[in-house]
């Protein structure tokens, strides 16, 4: 069953974990579970203590929280490129930021990087902690199940940029295996058109450290966030490489569809320029 354009469905599932995956022994992985659920839980005094610090200390806070979430995990970040985002954000000037979507760990991947707004799903805001931090920074939310809660999320995306913020937007729509990738859906793109703002992609990639690209931070198909917690707890050496790309001007396309098809192949150069394949790779992966 085929969702609507804002519910679409991936064909990535537990097939798509191709390769060796390296792991930790029982203890260490216990270790980093409990060190995770340890820093989840500063988030809501994190969140209580934000409107009281000046935005410079609310970014760095931020940037500190994720940052340890993935350090938690035994995840190494490595960014490429970032100047950008640190440009718009200390001029005010705001931006659509485009990301791939693979895993959970993609929200840790941006605000590791630079803390921003972001437009997600609704169930989101309900997440334990997660959904505080969420709508703390003051998360744009879309009902994706109704499409007529679209044109006002646009809107409020817009209506953010142009006063200066930096949005989150990942429009696959959902999370791919990252091997295969989705097709960028046009939708929110007019909200960097309506604000005249650019849009900057952001590529996200999960590797090991013989630089292999893995499937294992993935969160695909029927599985429950625990077993990819669990999943991710176990893996030795991963490594979130991270790439920000230059922006780019709505005005180079004649339309949102023209635009997103401009950042749609930002993003898939990167990625096939960068991506090594692991050595086992399933042969009926899908490619979108």
């Amino acid at each position: 069953m085929r969702g609507h354009l804002w519910q679409p469905e991936s064909p990535c599932g537990t097939s798509c974990m191709s390769g060796h995956i390296p792991t930790v022994g029982r203890v260490r992985r216990a270790w980093r579970l409990v060190t995770a659920v340890a820093t989840l839980l500063t988030g809501p005094f994190i969140a209580i203590g934000m409107p009281i610090y000046s935005t410079r200390t609310r970014e760095a806070i931020v940037r500190w929280f994720f940052r340890r979430i993935a350090r938690s995990f035994g995840i190494r970040v490595e960014v490429h490129g970032d100047h950008w985002l640190r440009e718009f954000a200390e001029a005010g000037r705001g931006a659509l930021v485009v990301s791939n979507h693979i895993s959970w760990l993609d929200i840790v991947a941006v605000n590791a990087v630079q803390p921003m707004r972001a437009q997600a799903k609704k169930e989101v805001a309900d997440w334990p902690i997660i959904g505080r931090m969420a709508t703390a920074a003051r998360s744009v939310y879309l009902d994706r199940e109704n499409l007529r809660s679209l044109p006002a999320a646009v809107d409020e995306l817009m209506r953010a940029m142009r006063g200066g913020s930096l949005v989150n937007v990942s429009p696959e729509g959902t999370t791919w295996c990252g091997l295969a990738r989705g097709r960028f859906r046009p939708a929110m793109f007019q909200a960097a058109i309506d604000a005249d703002v650019p849009v900057i992609p952001f590529v996200i990639r999960y590797r090991l450290e013989d630089g292999h690209d893995t499937t294992a931070p993935a969160f695909i198909g029927d599985e429950n966030l625990v077993t990819s917690l669990k999943r991710t707890a176990r893996t030795r050496g991963m490594v979130l490489e991270v790439h920000v790309l230059d922006p780019i001007e709505p005005s180079v396309a004649k339309d949102r569809r023209e635009l997103t098809e401009i950042t749609q192949n930002a993003v898939r150069e990167v990625l096939s320029r960068t991506q090594t394949l692991p050595e086992f790779e399933h042969p009926t992966l899908p490619v979108g």
